[in-house]
C-alpha cells in the first residue's frame, strides 16, 4: 500500500524531538510523499528548509485565516517574491493553507475574504493548486472559487460539508481531503456523506499533529497513522483499503502534477 500525506504541519515544534524517526517509520509504513503547509510568514522558511532537506517531503505556502491577526499587507508580497523565486522548483506543490475560517467568531470576515483573494490569485499567477482551510464557510469559499477558476484546482481540507456542498467542488475541479475525524464513531453525517462520494474525487491526509484519528485517541497526529486512517475511510465507502490508497494516490498526484 503505497500513500500520499497531503496535509501536514510537520515543521511544528510537536515534531522537534523526533521527526527524523517519524519520517523513517513513515515511509516504511508506505507514506512516500508528505505535503507541508505554511501558516503564517514566519514558518514559510522553516517549511521550506524541511522540505528541501526530506526527499519526501513537499511544500506548500501560504498564510492561514486562523492567525489572521499576525499577518501583515506586506506578508502578501512576500509570499509572491517566494513563489516568484521558487517557480518551477519540484519541490514546491502548492499554495496553502488558505483559506476561510467562520467557526471563530472573533476572525473578521472580510478581512479573511481579501486574503483568501489575494492568494488565490498568487495561486492563479504561478499555475498551483490551492489547499483550503473551509469551517462553517462552505458557500464564501464555493463562490471565491468560482470567481477565480483556477486551472489547476487543489484540495478542499478536511472536508465535512453536505452531498450538496461536496457535488459543488467536485464539479468546480476540487479532491476534497478525508482524515482522522472521519474515523470517529459519532461523525454520522459524515460517514454519510463519504460513502456517496466518487472514489476519484477523494485524498487522504492527517492534518498532523492536529485531528487524531479514533484509534489513537488523545494522541500527537503523524503520517504514521495514514495506513489506519486509509483502512477507517474504505470501510466507510465499501471499498479494501488497498483500492482507497491507490485511488487517493493518484488524485493527489493529479492535484500536485506528480508522475
Amino acid at each position: 500500500m503505497r500513500l500520499i500525506d497531503t496535509h501536514t504541519h510537520l515543521d511544528f515544534d510537536n515534531f522537534d524531538a523526533d521527526r527524523d524517526a517519524v519520517l523513517a517509520n513513515s515511509r516504511q509504513l508506505g507514506v512516500d510523499r508528505i505535503v507541508v503547509l505554511g501558516v503564517y510568514q514566519r514558518n514559510l522558511q522553516r517549511v521550506w528548509d524541511l522540505a528541501i532537506s526530506e526527499p519526501s517531503v513537499y511544500a506548500a505556502l501560504g498564510l492561514h485565516p486562523v492567525f489572521l491577526e499576525e499577518h501583515q499587507p506586506e506578508h502578501v508580497q512576500q509570499m509572491r517574491d517566494w513563489l516568484t523565486r521558487l517557480a518551477g522548483h519540484p519541490k514546491l506543490c502548492a499554495v496553502g493553507e488558505i483559506g476561510l475560517d467562520y467557526y471563530i467568531e472573533s476572525l473578521d470576515r472580510p478581512r479573511q475574504q481579501t486574503l483568501l483573494d489575494q492568494q488565490l490569485q498568487l495561486a492563479a499567477d504561478f499555475n498551483l493548486p490551492a489547499l483550503l482551510h473551509v469551517r462553517r464557510s462552505h458557500a464564501d469559499t464555493i463562490a471565491a472559487l468560482k470567481r477565480f477558476k483556477l486551472k489547476r484546482c487543489g484540495i478542499i481540507h478536511a472536508f465535512a460539508g453536505s452531498r450538496e456542498e461536496a457535488r459543488e467542488y467536485i464539479k468546480l475541479g476540487y479532491k476534497l481531503g478525508l482524515g482522522g475525524a472521519a474515523t470517529w464513531p459519532q461523525a454520522l453525517r459524515m460517514h454519510r456523506v463519504i460513502a456517496d462520494l466518487p472514489l476519484e474525487s477523494v485524498v487522504l491526509e492527517t492534518d498532523s499533529p492536529d485531528m487524531a484519528p479514533a484509534m489513537f485517541p488523545g494522541l500527537r497526529n503523524s503520517p504514521e497513522h495514514l495506513p489506519d486512517i486509509c483502512a477507517a475511510i474504505a470501510k466507510l465507502m465499501n471499498i479494501p483499503a488497498d483500492a482507497l490508497a491507490a485511488a487517493s494516490t493518484a488524485n493527489a498526484c493529479e492535484v500536485f502534477g506528480w508522475s
